[in-house]
């Protein structure tokens, strides 16, 4: 079980920090930290696809 929570807190705060590379630092009202990690993940996800129509929008 223990290395089941360092495996989830090890994932989490690499997407945490990539987020923060991305400028994200909140998610509605609540720090990153806060959240779950399926809601880190969902961010994330959310960001790129974002980030991926900015960089190539279709015409």
């Amino acid at each position: 079980m223990t290395q089941l929570r360092e495996a989830v807190s090890k994932r989490k705060e690499k997407l945490i920090q990539k987020l923060l590379d991305l400028g994200v630092y909140k998610k509605e009202e609540h720090h990153l930290y806060e959240l779950t990690l399926s809601e880190i993940e969902t961010g994330y996800q959310n960001k790129r696809k974002r980030v991926k129509l900015i960089e190539n929008p279709k015409t």
